[in-house]
């Protein structure tokens, strides 16, 4: 794989995190999403700085979602959604 590819598919990614968040927001669910979204506007950050931090959460719960083999443990999102501005420690 060259590069270029890399690259279009680290974006591909990134924009799908990013739509994936989107959609939460818009739909409430979980409703960590709306209020890590609230919260992290009253103390000052941009939208897309936020969101981009909520695509961050939800990449590493990926990520570890195929490290461990197992399903989508939403308790531990929602859990690290709260915790924003602070991102979760890598694990590997």
């Amino acid at each position: 794989m060259s590069e270029s590819d890399d690259h279009e598919d680290e974006a591909f990614a990134e924009t799908a995190l990013i739509q994936a968040i989107e959609n939460q927001i818009e739909a409430g669910e979980p409703a960590a999403t709306r209020a890590t979204l609230n919260k992290l506007t009253l103390v000052g950050y941009e939208r897309e700085e936020i969101v981009q931090l909520m695509a961050l959460v939800l990449a590493h719960e990926v990520k570890a979602m195929l490290r461990e083999d197992r399903a989508f443990d939403g308790e531990a999102y929602e859990q690290a959604l709260r915790a924003l501005p602070a991102l979760p420690a890598e694990t590997d």
